[in-house]
């Protein structure tokens, strides 16, 4: 099910990158809230024709879409994630005056925690940053995956998201098999951490 953390206003942001879980948050908060799509091109194969896709999606269905696109070079010694974290950041900080709602979730939030815990200091994707708010955080990607099938919402996948050159694919695809099987309810014990947070 499909869990909002905090409650929103009228009129938001949604950042989407036409992927599963975005589309499923996209879906979820324009049935209550009148959103506009912030859609990030990072100049790849995919994101050209993410950014076309998305585009018609948001035309078809008369919601407003702003593209920023990748005109920034990544700096000497700069992980290519780290990169495309930072520029697409730098695009949602544009857009203050009212809240940019991203779709992380809860599996992204478990997988942030064993990454951070591995260089010393354990912690989660925080509920807020700037004008971005984060209130999916304690739903679960499969739920997203149940809400796009149940409503016929269309979606494109990205092959990167499977090559494990990528830290992040790493943790997902080969650590997060064996960190179930010796904890099956850490994303409970990360979720109930996260509760106690002061917002």
């Amino acid at each position: 099910m499909i869990k909002l953390q905090t409650k929103l206003p009228k009129d938001i942001y949604v950042a989407c990158s036409g992927g599963v879980d975005s589309m499923a948050a996209l879906d979820f908060l324009r049935r209550k809230h009148n959103v506009i799509v912030l859609h990030y091109n990072h100049g790849t194969g995919h994101g050209n024709y993410a950014a076309t896709w998305m585009h018609n999606y948001c035309r078809t269905n008369n919601i407003g879409f702003i593209l920023g696109k990748n005109n920034v070079d990544k700096p000497k010694g700069m992980s290519q994630e780290e990169h495309w974290r930072n520029v697409r950041y730098n695009f949602l900080d544009n857009y203050n005056d009212k809240p940019v709602i991203t779709a992380h979730h809860l599996d992204d939030c478990v997988e942030t925690w064993l990454f951070s815990s591995m260089h010393g200091t354990g912690k989660w994707i925080p509920s807020k940053r700037n004008n971005v708010l984060r209130p999916f955080r304690l739903t679960r990607k499969r739920d997203f995956e149940l809400w796009v099938n149940l409503n016929n919402i269309p979606y494109i996948s990205d092959d990167s998201n499977n090559d494990l050159c990528y830290n992040r694919n790493y943790i997902r695809h080969k650590m997060m098999p064996h960190v179930l099987r010796i904890n099956p309810g850490i994303h409970k014990v990360i979720a109930k951490k996260m509760k106690e947070e002061v917002v």
